[in-house]
């Protein structure tokens, strides 16, 4: 079992790049529902997460006129996701999962290749029976 297995490959994922504005971020997080995406730069390498919060935040700061005038990349974040390599192990895709919604997968030169979901490894493991009471 590896990490390729439960990957939701980079094409299929929601985010942002570090140039949208804090607009098109706030349209992006509207449409899709999520309360969390991936950042990324120009050349697609894995930057950070925005959250709802980091977008509120900076809307309040600074008002609903100027949101169209600042990059995402200039705002605050709150934290970021620690992402994980696709060639490390489950254990620490296990570990990083326990404490976010998604875990970002990143191939040795930092480029982004997609997310596992907590959902997708908890689905998994109540299958196969792997749980410990």
């Amino acid at each position: 079992m590896n990490i390729l297995a439960f990957m939701k490959p980079k094409i299929n994922v929601t985010y942002m790049c570090e140039d949208n504005t804090v607009r098109e971020a706030i349209e992006i997080m509207r449409k899709c529902r999520y309360t969390s995406i991936p950042l990324l730069s120009k050349t697609g390498k894995y930057v950070g997460t925005i959250t709802e919060g980091d977008l509120l935040y900076t809307l309040d700061s600074v008002g609903r006129g100027e949101v169209s005038n600042i990059k995402v990349s200039s705002i605050k974040r709150h934290r970021d996701y620690e992402a994980v390599n696709i060639n490390e192990t489950m254990l620490v895709l296990l570990s990083r999962a326990s404490n976010e919604n998604f875990v970002p997968i990143i191939d040795d030169s930092n480029q982004f290749l997609g997310i596992v979901k907590r959902k997708e490894l908890l689905d998994y493991f109540f299958e196969h029976n792997f749980m410990v009471l």
